[in-house]
């Protein structure tokens, strides 16, 4: 390996050829310029982990990175770039594009352009190499791939077909069934391991749910579809391989991952197998931000990173903050730094004016959406929008009341953490026509498409599918079978449908007509089915829109199914209609987001950290990276809110039903020094006067002493 000089920021803003470089500042020039050139080999580096603190221009910087490779000589073709977004990896290439662009026009160099054609989410990378290596993985390179709802829904019809859904004793929800077998098969931690920290009240069905996973993946392999999980491990599994290994780690000169936190195990593994010297390996993210473990995401692969690669790795952190003012950055601060494992990082920022953040004890969960709406309308007032100001919170039910309060005040808003796009019942049965027929044997579309029609049930549907079957999967031979009475008169149409559908001349040339001649179909079963129909067919069209922008059936339902939409009709409601509304998000939801005031509820332990972290100092200690990223979130005002006592309805109590809240641990003293304390009390009722005005003072403290 060649020595790296690296580069000073001084250095480069006098040099010509480096001027796409001068909008760095030293740490993030020395990220984006490590390595060298070594002779014909071109440009190349060692490990390099960069750790990016909160607003630290993270997404800049790589992009340089990439952008420096490229004018160096780097092919983009043999470079790698793995995001766990769409939308991230367009933002990335769209930069970098741009970077290239403008630094060879300004050189009058003449090179072939800049395509990353490796450049996506490690699900979306892991379809297009399973398809090209589907013969050695026994694979029909034709596969489906099944979204969560879909994956779920097929591990409930194994559920059922197993006799487990009518156990004497409750058997776990699908969504539990497959919430527990994606954590097993990420974090390779076995079945019985996982459910005893995780699921402990399902640890009696250990041998069931073990015949489940086991029915379930036989079921899949019969059907030739895999879930998200799947792409995965058949990747790694793949690359498990020496010489695919080999093979497939040879065709890029350089991997560089974004959010290297937010990474599980099997995504660790594929890593270290394509490169497992670490040459060329570049990963990006912070391990304070790393909030993901009911994902399987494992914080110690960022963490265990240097030790992975010893001695060559490089770890360059970046602390200097373009997004909050001081004060805020000092509370987060603050409040990381009393984490028992991190990388030390104090991030600072120009902006040294500012207020302190508020910590505000609010007498309870009205007085708190009392507040919170005053404040955003004082806000407004200033001449803040509503959309640059969120209301954050750690479990979606926390903001029930503060909705209440929105909707009596008549205060549009838009609420994430909920329902996304694909979710919606009517975008699911369109997408199940075109998954249906681009794979036949996919049993969960095939169901779902058949229950669209007037009288058909789970029983006929099963004899539908299996009449298909037995011809070969030939969605001509559904001409041949004899439908409920109710669907007779319908029958044919659909039946000529899905066989122009599958037709092989119509799959790829100009397909996008066939949403249209889906759609028409779909229209009087829409009406029938559901109301708001025009709000759902906006969302139709809108994915007719979406369907455009892809060449291929399989390419849209593949890419739409790894990356939806966030939002839709369902979720966001009429609030979305008016020019300006305010943000709700659970604080999962609102990571990578940034907005001028940020108003943070339930600040109480049991809420946050939550009661379901105690005793776990890992689950705490992530609960604490959560804080951290609601509270870096905001760029001038950040409010954490705290009520005394909480109203309780799920429990019989005679009386005043509530409990009283505990301050979080994480308010330790030094914390609260960072802020300025507050408290807010719920209005008093018209024609009462709860305060006192008097100027009579009474010295209990002394009368207290003087009894002892």
């Amino acid at each position: 390996m060649c020595s790296v000089q690296p580069v000073t920021a001084e250095a480069g803003a006098n040099n010509g050829a480096e001027d796409y470089l001068v909008r760095l500042n030293p740490a993030q020039r020395q990220a984006a310029t490590y390595g060298c050139r070594d002779g014909d080999a071109g440009f190349r580096a060692g490990p390099l982990l960069v750790i990016a603190g909160a607003g630290t221009g993270k997404t800049m910087t790589l992009a340089h990175r990439v952008a420096h490779m490229i004018v160096e000589g780097v092919d983009p073709e043999r470079i790698l770039l793995l995001t766990f977004t769409r939308r991230a990896a367009q933002e990335m290439t769209r930069r970098v594009e741009t970077i290239v662009r403008e630094t060879l026009k300004e050189r009058d160099a003449i090179r072939p352009g800049c395509k990353l054609t490796w450049s996506g989410t490690f699900h979306s990378i892991a379809n297009r190499l399973l398809r090209r290596f589907a013969h050695n993985l026994a694979l029909d390179p034709g596969f489906s791939v099944l979204d969560r709802g879909d994956a779920a829904d097929l591990m409930d019809v194994v559920r059922h077909e197993l006799g487990l859904s009518r156990k004497a004793r409750r058997f776990p929800k699908k969504d539990t069934c497959l919430a527990l077998y994606s954590r097993v098969v990420n974090t390779q931690a076995g079945l019985r391991n996982t459910l005893d920290l995780h699921y402990p009240w399902c640890v009696d069905w250990e041998p069931e749910l073990k015949e489940l996973f086991r029915h379930y993946v036989l079921r899949k392999q019969q059907v030739q579809a895999l879930d998200y999980d799947d792409l995965l491990l058949y990747w790694s599994h793949l690359v498990a391989e020496a010489e695919f290994a080999a093979e497939i780690g040879a065709w890029f000169d350089h991997v560089l991952v974004d959010e290297y936190q937010d990474t599980n195990r099997v995504q660790s593994d594929i890593i270290r197998a394509l490169k497992p010297e670490g040459d060329g390996i570049t990963v990006v993210g912070d391990d304070a931000q790393s909030i993901y473990s009911f994902r399987a995401a494992d914080v110690e692969n960022i963490l265990g990173f240097p030790d992975q690669f010893m001695p060559s790795a490089r770890v360059i952190t970046l602390e200097q903050n373009y997004r909050s003012t001081q004060p805020i950055l000092d509370s987060a601060n603050c409040l990381i730094a009393e984490s028992e494992r991190q990388y030390k990082k104090n991030l600072y920022s120009t902006q040294k004016d500012g207020a302190k953040p508020d910590y505000v004890s609010v007498e309870d969960e009205d007085a708190e959406a009392e507040f919170v709406v005053e404040s955003v309308l004082a806000n407004r007032e200033n001449g803040m929008q509503l959309k640059e100001q969120a209301v954050l919170f750690r479990s979606s039910h926390h903001s029930d009341r503060l909705e209440l309060e929105l909707i009596r005040r008549d205060i549009p808003y838009v609420k994430y953490g909920g329902l996304k796009f694909l979710e919606a019942a009517h975008v699911k049965d369109l997408l199940s026509i075109l998954k249906w027929a681009e794979n036949p044997k996919n049993e969960v579309a095939a169901f779902r498409v058949l229950k669209l029609l007037q009288g058909m049930g789970p029983a006929t549907a099963q004899k539908c599918f299996a009449a298909l079957a037995a011809n070969d999967y030939n969605f001509a031979s559904l001409l041949g079978f004899t439908p409920p009475a109710a669907a007779a008169g319908a029958w044919p149409e659909f039946a000529a449908l899905m066989t122009s559908l599958a037709a092989a001349e119509l799959a790829d040339a100009g397909w996008q007509a066939q949403i249209s001649a889906v759609r028409k179909w779909y229209q009087p079963q829409l009406e029938r089915l559901y109301d708001s129909v025009e709000t759902r067919e906006a969302d139709l069209q809108q994915l007719e829109q979406i369907a455009g922008r892809y060449a291929t059936r399989e390419r849209f339902l593949t890419e739409l199914t790894l990356d939806p939409p966030a939002a839709s009709g369902d979720q966001a409601g009429d609030p979305s209609l008016d020019e300006d509304y305010l943000i709700l998000s659970t604080v999962h939801s609102a990571k990578g987001q940034e907005w001028d005031a940020v108003f943070l509820l339930n600040v109480t332990d049991g809420s946050f950290p939550s009661e379901f972290a105690s005793g776990k100092s890992e689950l705490l200690e992530e609960e604490r990276r959560l804080m951290y990223v609601a509270m870096t979130r905001a760029r001038y005002s950040l409010s954490l809110l705290a009520p005394l006592r909480f109203h309780v309805t799920q429990q019989r109590r005679d009386g005043d039903k509530h409990v009283y809240g505990a301050r979080s641990r994480f308010l330790t003293d030094r914390l609260l020094a960072t802020m300025k304390p507050g408290f807010r009390g719920r209005k008093a009722s018209e024609g009462k006067q709860l305060r006192s005005h008097s100027s009579t003072r009474i010295d209990v403290a002394s009368k207290l002493r003087e009894m002892w």
